[in-house]
């Protein structure tokens, strides 16, 4: 029994998607951190509120798209030597609609608790709208997004666009345009990632009849995409300062320049006929995305 506890919990923290969270943490925080950046002050207790939203929608998505996804699965059960269906089974997908109803209805106490506070204005409800209308519809029918081809266009425009834009306009009630210089390298960047690492998948989800990104463009386009978001998220850090972004924000994003051209070069070699290394792959993927998002809110908070 308790070693299906343990099963139970690990299956349930891996649904929740921990470095997703943490990921979403940090975009919010770097919305914040223009703001501190600019030298104004920023409303704590808005700030801790704000983010409990962001995470509560993050968490929601997940857990309906993994109810849905049960709903349309059917999960055999082993039999045991004597007759009888072994212990273990996955969570039951019940379980996951009442952790959605949970998160949806903590998120909404928390909305109204904000709006109490009178921090709402119609740029951050639009922003909490839209995220909200994303996050729901990620894994929910009709549209279930996150097997059409775009789910994964979907997650980096409510991650690296919505979420630090939701954090910023909460403190400020207004948006700048500089949050672009701040928002389309991590857009790019977030997008090669779910393309690299949905490459190593590209067969099997084809086989299981979904779609994604990788899918619909086709696994040689996608490559090319790949590379081309890669340097594209460079070169926008790169120009950055023409914008007027100040260099000490610029210098430290280009650090992981190198990381970027490894991970091109990867790709290239997989599409000339060398054997991936998926894990080595994946690491630089996301090391590329984590580092220029780290650099980024660290500049920011102690600029």
């Amino acid at each position: 029994m308790q070693k299906n506890i343990r099963k139970v919990l690990g299956e349930f923290i891996r649904t929740s998607q921990l470095l997703a969270l943490l990921a979403g943490a940090l975009l919010y925080a770097c919305g914040v951190g223009v703001l501190v950046f600019l030298g104004e002050s920023v409303d704590w207790t808005v700030y801790w509120f704000g983010q409990a939203v962001v995470t509560l929608l993050q968490l929601s998505s997940v857990y309906l798209k993994a109810y849905y996804d049960l709903v349309s699965e059917s999960w055999p059960r082993s039999a045991t030597d004597n007759g009888r269906m072994d212990d273990w089974k996955p969570i039951s997908r019940n379980v996951y609609l009442l952790a959605a109803v949970t998160t949806l209805t903590m998120g909404a106490m928390t909305t109204f608790v904000l709006y109490s506070r009178g921090v709402l204005q119609p740029a951050s409800l639009l922003f909490l709208g839209i995220s909200w209308m994303f996050a729901f519809f990620y894994g929910v029918p009709p549209l279930r997004l996150v097997y059409s081809g775009y789910g994964e266009l979907i997650s980096a425009i409510f991650l690296t666009t919505l979420v630090p834009g939701f954090g910023y306009v909460l403190q400020r009630g207004e948006l700048l345009p500089i949050m672009g210089l701040f928002n389309f390298p991590l857009l790019a960047l977030f997008l090669a990632l779910t393309l690299a690492t949905s490459l190593e998948t590209y067969f099997s989800e084809i086989k299981a009849g979904r779609q994604n990104m990788m899918i619909r463009l086709g696994w040689q386009r996608g490559m090319n995409l790949h590379n081309f978001l890669i340097g594209l998220a460079f070169l926008l850090v790169g120009i950055s300062p023409l914008a007027g972004l100040a260099w000490s924000l610029t210098w430290p994003r280009l650090l992981v320049l190198p990381v970027g051209i490894f991970q091109i070069w990867q790709m290239w070699q997989i599409g000339n006929g060398a054997k991936p290394n998926w894990r080595l792959l994946r690491l630089t993927a996301a090391a590329s995305f984590g580092l220029l998002l780290y650099l980024q809110v660290f500049s920011l908070w102690t600029g």
